[in-house]
């Protein structure tokens, strides 16, 4: 099977359920972001980091995959099996985890830090878009409310493990110093 269809050259794809429709529709921008933050994840999986298992970004990759699949399907198809309550509960789980480790957050940070902590924020703003892009989709055409959960979740999640990522390699916490600037 060749990768390449040509189908989509005058601006449109088709989704689940066979209906076409514009590449910048609400629903193909809401997998789409989705789809780059699988990427993200990705990036953030091949660096070297201790704070959350390898397993355990490889199986947020996927959920994120079943999510893009749920947002694929065209409200006149039948949606593909969701994600579980279990899902979003595995990502508390961890916060909780990462955060027992952490010192008690006092202020806005700035990002940075180093190179994997810079990784899972990117990815948290990301993930944050895919929310707001699906958020949009849901005000004309429902969504499924456990993917919405489940995005706001992974965000916190991506907060949390970019403040261990920090610590983790004993980097520095810029915090955010409202109204100073630095020399």
């Amino acid at each position: 099977m060749k990768i390449y269809t040509k189908t989509g050259d005058k601006g449109e794809t088709s989704v689940i359920g066979g209906v076409r429709l514009p590449k910048h529709h609400p629903r193909i921008e809401a997998y789409g972001t989705i789809d780059e933050l699988i990427a993200w994840i990705g990036m953030l999986r091949s660096s070297e980091q201790f704070c959350v298992p390898t397993e355990e970004l490889i199986n947020i990759q996927s959920v994120l995959m079943s999510c893009c699949t749920i947002i694929a399907t065209h409200p006149s198809a039948k949606v593909p099996e969701g994600i579980s309550v279990d899902d979003t509960t595995q990502l508390e789980s961890s916060i909780d985890k990462m955060e027992s480790r952490l010192p008690e957050l006092q202020s806005f940070i700035l990002p940075g830090g180093n190179h994997s902590a810079a990784t899972s924020n990117l990815a948290r703003c990301v993930c944050r878009r895919a929310e707001r892009a699906l958020l949009r989709l849901n005000e004309t055409e429902k969504t499924d409310p456990d993917v919405i959960k489940y995005l706001n979740r992974l965000s916190d999640y991506l907060f949390v493990l970019t403040r261990c990522l920090t610590y983790e390699l004993g980097t520095e916490e810029v915090k955010w110093m409202p109204g100073k600037k630095t020399k």
